[in-house]
């Protein structure tokens, strides 16, 4: 048996109570991974406050990405030992001692990194590699316009974007995560309490990529800021998913806008996705080029706490949960 997480009922944060659950078994092309942090995101509150339904064959337990010690194999796995040190993104379940996740979805922990950076990897990697660089195919020399650039999303995407020579602008909500945005390499960080990021970024000649999680009325403020051949890509709807949009500036401009989920593709996309992050990123982390920005760590005893600081928005990062030692 082991220690989990579990939602007792959609709610608030309170309804994250412990409990204990059988330790999961592995199938075939599974590993087994003794959990030592585990990334906390918003996926996870949007599941736990009933607004985002776990895959029928996940794990009903909340947490899309853990660092730990793999501890039992699968039929078939390969190119993973039981004993491995790695982070990987989990179909779910990260909320405890003991999860099951395709053997193809881990990544070894970056030379230089602690479990507890590691956690912060999988979650936000995969997102970011997937939407900026395989679906908007952002390129050195662009202008790359990413929202929130204070969350775990927005930090990422900052030090990927600017490590391969794109030139990046980003939003955040006070002075303070601004400056945090510019110390990652953003070349313009905008207060969006103060600033209109659209004039901004038209006055640059427009944003050739934009990554957005806030939806509602940025749609068409993003089409506006948008160049000519510009791509929209939309990964969450915090302002919500309805809007007017007047399609003839998409067809004038000929403007992309595109978006994706992370946990429903295929765990054949989600593995090519993790051999690009190995063989590209995982190098410009170990060189130290990026790393993680970790906000702050809570025990798995306190999980309602770590989401409160998140849907607090207070938070510089990501923000993780201790599991084990």
């Amino acid at each position: 048996m082991m220690q989990a997480v579990e939602i007792s009922e959609p709610g608030g944060p309170e309804v994250l109570k412990l409990c204990t659950r059988p330790v999961p078994e592995p199938a075939a092309g599974q590993v087994i991974i003794k959990v030592a942090y585990a990334g906390v995101n918003r996926p996870d509150a949007l599941q736990r406050a009933g607004a985002y339904k776990a895959p029928a064959d996940a794990s009903d337990l909340p947490g899309l990405e853990a660092a730990g010690e793999v501890v039992a194999l699968g039929a078939g796995v390969s190119g993973v030992a039981v004993g491995d040190q790695v982070c990987a993104l989990l179909p779910g379940g990260g909320y405890a001692e003991y999860v099951a996740t395709p053997a193809a979805h881990c990544l070894p922990v970056p030379e230089g990194l602690d479990l507890k950076q590691a956690a912060c990897l999988p979650e936000t990697f995969f997102t970011v590699w997937s939407n900026v660089f395989q679906r908007a195919g952002l390129k050195a020399g662009e202008r790359f316009l990413v929202h929130g650039g204070s969350s775990g999303i927005g930090t990422t995407a900052i030090q990927l974007a600017q490590a391969l020579g794109a030139r990046v602008f980003t939003t955040a909500g006070s002075d303070e995560k601004c400056a945090a945005c510019l110390a990652l390499g953003a070349e313009q960080a905008l207060n969006y309490r103060e600033v209109d990021f659209v004039e901004v970024l038209r006055g640059e000649g427009g944003a050739n990529v934009i990554l957005d999680m806030v939806g509602g009325e940025y749609i068409p403020r993003n089409i506006k800021a948008l160049a000519d051949e510009g791509r929209l890509v939309q990964i969450a709807f915090l302002g919500g998913p309805k809007v007017a949009l007047n399609f003839a500036q998409v067809m004038l401009r000929r403007l992309t806008i595109t978006g994706s989920t992370l946990r429903p593709q295929s765990d054949l996309v989600k593995a090519e996705i993790a051999a690009d992050l190995q063989r590209v990123v995982w190098p410009l982390i170990e060189a130290g080029k990026i790393a993680p920005v970790m906000d702050q760590c809570f025990d798995l005893s306190d999980a309602a706490a770590a989401h409160a600081r998140m849907e607090s928005s207070a938070h510089i990062g990501k923000i993780v949960l201790k599991v084990s030692a």
